[in-house]
């Protein structure tokens, strides 16, 4: 005798997710999914209403870059779905895995200008890994696996579940056995794959004789958790290891082999890169940043290319050797293909080594120090950066906007451990994540100190989630850069454009730590370095409301970026840039 169990379609949704063991999820209800929510109520799944949906993508996908565990969102048919947007678009880029949920029209009457209604398929269909719409409600059990399978393979991504308002309202007899799922696909990556024996004996034969080796890691390596990897690869083989803003955390930035970030801005790995006569990119697309638009590597240099995507081998760079497989199954292949040859290396290398801390000791002193230290006010976002170093837990996680927020962290914060300590949102670069992202890594880590570094212009489009982040008692630390301005533009156009000529780029002055205090949140206003570690300390000690430090750094549009953007040098045809 069967046990079926008629339920409606959102219920359905439900008991995949939990089969899953899947949440924390962010949404924004609407008629269309009501039942998925009367559902979560009834059978306990964490389900936390968001007040913008944009922020519910933003925190699903810096909870799925901490924990490797599937973020969860969901939305309403219409404006609901198409709030996704962006966030999508960041989960797709970066290789978040994501399952968003939204609700579509009533078949019976779509297209005869329902409320809400739009072709939110077509709209959505370029932002995701893969789009799955439910046609009929038996299926709804099979099309979840599906989006939990694609969401957590090859390089992971968001998957949207379309479900229309009469498949989630309907009713149907499950049976318990149609709610089954494979537990590998509760996290990112399920399966892997390993490079082929012929290029990887290829790849050993370059590396081995190479003389100066390097390795650059991108954010692909936190995704396949092959921090472990990284480390045993460089220490065995005598390998210094250089990252991108995403990659950053590939190895300690504190080690000996750490040259530390490369491309638009850098510490001393760009000329490392350029004397290097053995490449290895591991997990990295090599995009616009991380080769300074494309001017690193030169052109005729040796680069071996390890990547789960072999569509991303060749797009902005032709490596030597494509090695198509998993980041921290392909670099595990390579140490054992060159074990014979370890020690060998090890004695090779010993001065190429010794020159990676001593580089990094000038640059410190006599590039960095001024600023890393400087006491002047408004204070120098170098210094800021200083004293996170100093005061953030080795455990805990750095969530940073973009603009130059994630810049100046990319290039001067240090994650103590190899792991994923530094989360920028990367791959869409959207301001408006710091918060946001910051209550996602929470999630992740609920133990952890988590700092979200933004800016006023992004904090000024999300703050209505610190009501969210107070209700869900998330202790958070939120930086805003406050400089009166979108600080990256008006920077953009100072180099651009010469002194004084800004335009739609000044802000108003705003005291954010009033403004948190008034939401029932705790403010703290910085305007001395000197004040900075106490501000710190006491944030990181509110464990169940979210703090909000609004530190004043310079209104100075020459000061504003770590170095110049290398995009704003006039070039005539010809001319090399960088």
């Amino acid at each position: 005798m069967s046990n079926t169990n008629e339920m409606t379609g959102g219920e359905a949704l439900v008991r995949m997710l939990l089969a899953h063991n899947a949440g924390p999820m962010f949404g924004m209800g609407g008629f269309q999914l009501l039942p998925f929510y009367d559902a979560a109520r009834r059978l306990g799944l964490d389900h936390n209403l968001i007040n913008d949906e944009r922020c519910a993508v933003f925190a699903a996908d810096a909870y799925a870059k901490v924990s490797g565990r599937v973020g969860l969102v969901d939305a309403t048919l219409g404006p609901g779905a198409t709030n996704l947007v962006t966030g999508l678009v960041e989960a797709l880029n970066a290789g978040s895995p994501m399952v968003a949920i939204i609700g579509d029209a009533q078949r019976d009457h779509a297209g005869k200008n329902m409320t809400q209604e739009t072709d939110q398929v077509s709209i959505l269909r370029p932002a995701c890994k893969e789009l799955l719409r439910v046609e009929a409600i038996q299926r709804i059990p099979e099309i979840m696996r599906r989006a939990f399978e694609v969401a957590t393979s090859g390089r992971p991504g968001p998957v949207i579940v379309d479900v229309p308002e009469d498949i989630a309202h309907g009713l149907y007899g499950f049976e318990e056995s149609d709610f089954a799922v494979d537990p590998a696909h509760e996290s990112a990556p399920a399966i892997r794959c390993r490079p082929a024996a012929e290029p990887l004996a290829k790849a050993a034969g370059l590396i081995a004789a190479a003389k100066r080796p390097i390795l650059l890691c991108g954010g692909g390596i936190h995704i396949s958790q092959a921090t472990g990897a990284v480390t045993r690869f460089a220490e065995e083989n005598a390998i210094p290891v250089a990252h991108t803003m995403s990659g950053k955390g590939a190895i300690a930035c504190t080690s000996d082999l750490s040259a530390g970030l490369f491309g638009r801005y850098d510490r001393i790995a760009n000329d490392l890169i350029a004397a290097s006569d053995c490449i290895i990119v591991a997990g990295c697309k090599l995009g616009e940043i991380a080769t300074k638009r494309f001017t690193i590597p030169t052109a005729g240099q040796t680069v071996i290319h390890l990547d789960n995507v072999a569509e991303e081998m060749g797009r902005t760079y032709q490596p030597t050797v494509k090695l198509w497989g998993d980041a921290r199954e392909g670099l595990n292949d390579l140490c054992d293909a060159l074990a014979d040859r370890a020690t060998d290396q090890r004695k090779a290398r010993v001065d190429y080594l010794a020159e990676i801390p001593a580089k990094m000791q000038v640059w410190h002193d006599e590039v960095a120090a001024e600023r890393l230290y400087s006491e002047e006010t408004p204070i120098n976002m170098a210094r800021l950066i200083t004293e996170l170093n100093t005061h953030l837990p080795e455990d805990g996680h750095l969530i940073a906007d973009g603009g130059f927020a994630a810049h100046w962290g990319g290039l001067l914060f240090n994650s103590k451990k190899a792991r994923r300590t530094f989360v920028p949102d990367r791959g869409f670069a959207s301001i408006g994540y710091g918060l946001p992202g910051a209550m996602g890594a929470q999630l992740a880590n609920r133990d952890a100190v988590v700092v979200g570094l933004t800016g006023d212009g992004g904090f000024n489009m999300v703050l209505g989630e610190l009501e969210t982040a107070r209700r869900m008692k998330l202790g958070v630390t939120v930086i805003v850069v406050n400089n009166a301005a979108s600080g990256y533009v008006k920077a953009l156009q100072h180099l651009m454009y010469g002194e004084g000529n800004y335009q739609s780029s000044d802000l108003a002055e705003t005291n954010y730590a009033k403004l948190a205090d008034a939401m029932g949140c705790h403010g703290i206003r910085v305007e001395d370095p000197a004040e900075i570690a106490d501000a710190l300390k006491a944030a990181f000690a509110e464990k169940d409301r979210p703090s909000v430090i609004d530190v004043m750094v310079t209104r100075d549009p020459a000061k504003m970026l770590p170095a110049v953007d290398n995009r704003t040098v006039q070039v005539k045809k010809g001319d090399r840039v960088a």
